[in-house]
């Protein structure tokens, strides 16, 4: 279903009459230079500066309040102090205006005081029914229509050009930058939005205008903190339905950064582990830098985003093939194997003593032999392998026809639809295949990055398009979760439901006296694990209350014994021992699920022990996915070639872990409001086709729905 868009929103983006509260007549003024922006870029609308003192303000004629503009505005800028906001936003509502672009400052970005004054002033603005964008926000741009509401001066420094990428950011300076950086290269940029605050309208909200036109192929975004992962989903799933890209820079990675982050909005910053979960999840890009915000765009923009696995590198230098075979590899994208026929018609298009191989090398024969390129180009791209190219031109001069080669390439990349870049140091190099419509990058380490993103973004959206269909296990809703006094089941209520939800366990009983417990051992020794069961308490080996290689009666009677005494010695109430089997594996894994109040149900799946937090080597996933994400999500661990099998060693079996990672959060997922948290550790796996065994967990329950 196509996502709900504010006609409010949709006119500040394409107003047909403007309104500037606060305008003045000097253009480097806030108030002024919306003004001087909408005369100089062609808006063809109709503009009110509102200025009670003029009678004109830039030529335009003055008006005095909106009571006495002869049309309702479409959008009013507000461009006044912080005290005269809520009263300008009441004019708005009585007058008409649905939307106001709010300029001002003094508000969350302040501190305390301003965030109570924000708060006011949006309570205010719903109540009126007038939409905010801001306060503190640089503004709204349509390069298209002329409609520039933003008061950077960038625009007077690098001017405009229409086209379909839109920038919409939080900061000011972070929507100018990339804007900067796309008119260098002259790629034009329809929609710049700079939404400061978002206290009312998000930046996914106005990216989802933005997405909405289908001319906008390219959505680029800085986010500083996520309100609505919702709305931000929505423009995922409208700009990859499409075959557009949403490209996103989220600050806040560091601690030092989240914090400066959360200063400047004044709003929480969230997990940014959730954050790379949620990105993936949707087919969203995470961008690392500004740089890398656009680096891929003018890629996307000349292939789209079509599948493309492997790549060939060709160049008439082997130095420069060999750099980038090892950039590919560092971002593991994988070079094409060329087949037999390919190699033969190469070795008949080249001198005996280049290089028939990937990376491609022409060597200076380049020089003399004018048709080569376009020969090497054509028999390459008859290769089943070959998918995405990379040419490298590092010297170019007299004797070259850098002309010719830029034409055969705009051909070449034309004719097979596949993802082509050139990599040259020397501007005249690149400008002769920009002229070719070719997109070019000054050094192969960029070209490679951008490469490596289409193909991964593509894969993104493919997965993120896979799990749109992936539904919730109805049965699941059946099980019931026992009354607990305490904020966490006992570790035999928890595994008693979670064998229900289809998690395999390590046999045990829950035994309430040594008879039981000797019986317990009996049944399932010789070797057997004794530990207290209490919802008290959920970690028992801090406690000494874990018990293992018990294989004698003597040994299960003391340990029983044991556990009761230490139990009632910290006054907790205790609900008998389990005796569990002993069982052993190759590997020990750790799974936890959480609840998180913006973003779902969410998994975390990782190598067993107590170093998970300190290596930090784990993979997090937002549901809905399938066991093969899971699996992909174990393979890019640092462990992965241990779980892969060693010097003779079998695959651990990631079939198992994968399942139960499944099978949890389809559980938690279909009791959203009484399962909190999950923690299953650990999880103890075999040999692939062996299986595995939960042995330990505790499920938390949600707030409301334990007893007191």
């Amino acid at each position: 279903m196509k996502p709900s868009i504010d006609p409010r929103l949709q006119r500040a983006f394409d107003p047909k009459t403007v309104a500037i509260i606060g305008a003045t007549e000097d253009r480097n003024k806030v108030g002024g230079r919306p003004l001087h922006y909408l005369r100089s870029f062609g808006f063809g609308g109709e503009v009110y500066p509102i200025n009670p003192k003029r009678s004109t303000v830039q030529g335009f004629p003055a008006y005095a309040s909106l009571a006495d503009l002869p049309k309702t505005p479409d959008v009013a800028v507000l461009a006044v102090g912080q005290d005269q906001v809520p009263e300008m936003i009441r004019q708005c509502a009585i007058h008409g205006v649905g939307v106001a672009v709010v300029m001002s400052s003094g508000f969350g970005e302040t501190g305390a005081e301003g965030v109570k004054r924000q708060r006011a002033l949006v309570e205010l603005a719903r109540q009126l029914g007038v939409r905010l964008i801001g306060p503190n926000a640089q503004g709204i741009a349509n390069f298209r229509t002329g409609a520039v509401l933003n008061f950077s001066t960038m625009f007077m420094e690098v001017a405009p050009k229409d086209g379909p990428v839109a920038i919409i950011s939080q900061s000011g300076a972070a929507s100018v930058m990339p804007y900067a950086m796309l008119r260098e290269r002259d790629i034009g940029v329809r929609y710049l939005v700079a939404s400061g605050n978002d206290a009312d309208a998000s930046v996914s909200e106005l990216a989802l205008v933005a997405a909405a036109d289908p001319e906008v192929r390219v959505v680029l975004l800085y986010i500083e903190s996520l309100s609505d992962p919702e709305m931000l989903a929505n423009v995922a799933r409208l700009a990859n339905a499409r075959g557009a890209a949403v490209v996103a820079l989220k600050s806040g990675r560091s601690v030092h950064g989240a914090k400066a982050a959360a200063s400047h909005t004044g709003a929480i910053v969230n997990d940014d582990v959730v954050i790379d979960a949620f990105f993936e999840r949707h087919g969203i890009w995470r961008a690392q830098d500004v740089h890398g915000l656009v680096n891929a765009t003018e890629l996307y923009l000349a292939s789209g985003l079509h599948a493309a696995e492997h790549l060939v590198v060709m160049s008439h230098s082997g130095a420069v093939g060999v750099l980038c075979a090892d950039a590919a590899e560092r971002l593991q994208l994988p070079l094409a194997e060329l087949c037999g026929n390919t190699v033969v018609n190469l070795s008949e298009i080249m001198p005996s003593f280049a290089s028939a191989q990937n990376p491609v090398d022409l060597t200076a024969s380049l020089l003399t032999q004018g048709d080569m390129y376009a020969r090497t180009l054509e028999a390459l791209a008859a290769d089943p392998q070959a998918d995405m190219f990379l040419i490298g031109v590092p010297v170019a001069g007299e004797g070259y026809d850098i002309a010719g080669m830029a034409r055969d390439t705009a051909r070449f990349m034309h004719s097979t639809a596949k993802p082509t870049v050139v990599s040259a140091p020397q501007a005249s190099v690149r400008q002769a295949f920009r002229h070719a419509g070719v997109p070019f990058f000054g050094h192969e380490t960029d070209a490679i990055a951008a490469l490596h993103q289409l193909s991964r973004h593509v894969k993104l959206q493919q997965a993120a398009a896979r799990r749109s269909a992936l539904s919730l296990n109805s049965n699941l809703a059946a099980i019931q979760l026992p009354v607990a006094e305490t904020s966490t089941l006992s570790e035999a209520a928890s595994l008693a439901v979670l064998e229900q939800a289809g998690i395999p366990l390590a046999p045990y009983r829950l035994c309430c006296s040594v008879d039981e417990a000797i019986q317990g051992w009996l049944a399932l020794g010789p070797e057997v694990v004794i530990k207290a069961c209490s919802g008290h308490i959920p970690h028992k080996s801090e406690h000494g209350l874990v018990f293992l290689g018990l294989q004698t009666e003597q040994q299960v009677r003391e340990a029983y014994v044991t556990c009761v005494a230490r139990v009632q010695r910290m006054g907790l109430s205790f609900e008998g021992a389990i005796v569990a089997q002993r069982v052993r594996g190759r590997r020990e894994f750790a799974l936890g699920v959480r609840q998180d109040p913006q973003f779902g149900t969410l998994v975390m799946v990782s190598d067993g022990g107590k170093y998970v937090e300190a290596l930090r080597d784990f993979a997090v996933l937002l549901y809905p996915f399938s066991e093969q994400d899971v699996i992909d999500k174990l393979m890019q661990l640092r462990i992965a070639p241990i779980l892969a099998g060693v010097r003779g060693e079998a695959p651990v079996d990631l079939d198992v872990v994968a399942r139960a990672a499944v099978a949890l959060a389809q559980f938690a997922a279909t009791h959203p409001n009484t399962v909190a948290s999950i923690d299953l550790n650990p999880l103890i796996v075999g040999s692939h086709g062996e299986g595995g065994w939960a042995v330990d967990a505790v499920i938390e329950i949600a707030g409301d729905q334990h007893g007191h």
